[in-house]
Parts: structure tokens; sequence; C-alpha cells
């Protein structure tokens, strides 16, 4: 009974959040769509001062309500008046207020891909599409087959989405594995790796490409969490999670990696992927790490 009335106070108070701090978003969103050069900027500004602000009233009421331990790590040094490319693994909707905790006010508000019918979620999607967030639709291989024409639209997307956050310090985050962990897709890979999916370079080396003289540093960011299976996002509302870690590594990004032709120079390509692959396998060693340290 305890835990059900702590999820649902906590889940009435990121409500009532949202639902206050969404209206001047949605606001100063709507002015960056008419306003010309400086003045978009600033409206840009205020609408990423407001999801600052609602992020910290989140932490808040997660600090009130529920006794889970943000061990928040490799933060020092980070800074909000540059750009950063972050990676994570991925494992439950969690991983997004753990983001929230450990970069928030600490480096610019971070942006990620969504898939498109995110932009359906109530009240959220349209925060997301105030926040420029690239929404982006996934079609499968056979659905390719017969429509290629459709072929790299996602990357079109990535770099119409990369134009946009050079006017202004970014945390662009990038989720390698492009879709959330679980043991089935693990075994259907034949993943590689113990407790990762297998990496996609080809968003990252856009990304890179599209921002990489104006990146200052890689965030190498790994979430672990209690137990075998990574909670649901009810467990954290009912405050079912005792502790989460997240450890950040920050990591000098070669000039290299943005220096080749991703698309036509197969040769580089590999080079992309070989890093890729390099970073998720310490990151899948680093993993094994903390579950110890955890246990």
């Amino acid at each position: 009974m305890r835990r059900l009335f702590t999820g649902i106070l906590t889940t009435i108070l990121l409500l009532l959040n949202t639902v206050v701090l969404i209206c001047p978003l949605l606001v100063f969103a709507l002015l960056k769509l008419v306003l010309p050069g400086r003045g978009r900027d600033y409206a840009s500004w205020a609408v990423m001062w407001v999801a600052e602000t609602w992020s910290e009233i989140d932490k808040a009421i997660f600090a009130l309500c529920i006794p889970t331990k943000w061990d928040i790590r490799g933060v020092e040094n980070l800074r909000k008046d540059t750009s950063y490319l972050a990676v994570s693994n991925h494992q439950t909707w969690v991983d997004i207020p753990a983001l929230i905790e450990s970069l928030n006010r600490r480096t610019p508000f971070f942006k990620f891909f969504l898939k498109k019918e995110l932009i359906w979620v109530p009240l959220l999607g349209l925060a997301w599409w105030g926040l420029d967030y690239p929404f982006m639709k996934r079609y499968s291989k056979a659905y390719l087959e017969k429509h290629p024409e459709l072929k790299g639209k996602d990357l079109e997307i990535t770099k119409a989405a990369c134009e946009l956050f050079k006017r202004q310090p970014v945390t662009v985050v990038n989720y390698l594995e492009g879709t959330r962990f679980t043991e089935a897709k693990h075994r259907e890979q034949h993943s590689p790796y113990r407790y990762l999916l297998k990496p996609k370079a080809g968003g990252v080396a856009f990304v890179l490409a599209a921002l990489g003289e104006q990146l200052d540093a890689l965030l190498d960011v790994t979430i672990v969490y209690p137990g075998k299976q990574a909670p649901g996002f009810w467990a954290l509302l009912n405050g079912s999670i005792s502790r989460v870690i997240i450890d950040i590594q920050v990591r000098e990004l070669d000039p290299a990696l943005w220096e080749g032709d991703y698309e036509n120079d197969p040769a580089f390509r590999q080079s992309v992927q070989a890093w890729v692959n390099q970073l998720w396998l310490e990151k899948d060693q680093r993993i094994e790490q903390l579950r110890a340290e955890m246990n």
C-alpha cells in the first residue's frame, strides 16, 4: 500500500510540473517559428531554460518522494558553455531520469533522436517538438526493399537536426543500440557483448560529421541498476529502486572520426564502426565492474 501511495503521489506531482511548465515552453517554441535572427536565438534560449527548470523540479520531486540513491560519477569538470556527444547504454524509460539527474544544468540541455510515434505522447510530445528533438521513422529491411526511395531518410533527418544544433551549445545523446536492451533481443542478435546489443555507427557518424568541430568531448555514459533485469518506470515512481549508478567517462574525440565520407567510403565506414565496437567492448567490461559493485 505504501508503494502504491508513493507511486500515485510522485506521478501527480510530475504531471503537475509538466502541465504548468509546458505552457511557457510552447509559447517560446512558437516564437521560435516567427522571430527572425537573434530573436529566434533568444526564444530558443528561453525554451531551454524552461526545460532545465522543469527537470530541476522533477529532481526535487524524486528527492522528496522516493528513496532512490543516484550514484553519479565523473561530472566534476562538465561545462554548460560547450557541446558534447553523449552515448549511453539503453535498458528502460528510467534511463531518461538518470540522464536528467546526472546532466541537467551541468551540460547544455540534452537532445536525442526519438521514434516518430512518440510525438503523440500527451504533453511530452509537444514539449519534445518545442525542444527541436528530431523524430525518426524507422523502417524494416523488408519495408525498405519494397520502398527503396525511403532508404537513407533517417540520415537526412539527422543532418537537418544537426544544422539546428549548430546555433547554440548542445548535448546530443545517441543510443547506439537503437533500441532498449532485452534478453530476447540479445539472443536474437547473437550479440558478442554480455550486457549490450550490437551498436550501430550510422547515426553517430553523421552527428560527428555535422558537429565534429563544435564538440568538446564524448561523454561515455554507463547506467547500471540493481538486480538482473532493468526496472520499469513504475518501479522508479513507487520507490522500488534503491540505487542507480550513472558513470560518466569524458573521452577525447579524434578529428579523424569526422574527416571522411561515411556514406561513400567503405574503409572510413569500417573505421568508424571499429571505433564504436571498441567503445562498446570497454562499456561491456565497465558494466561488469559496476554490477559487481552494486551487488
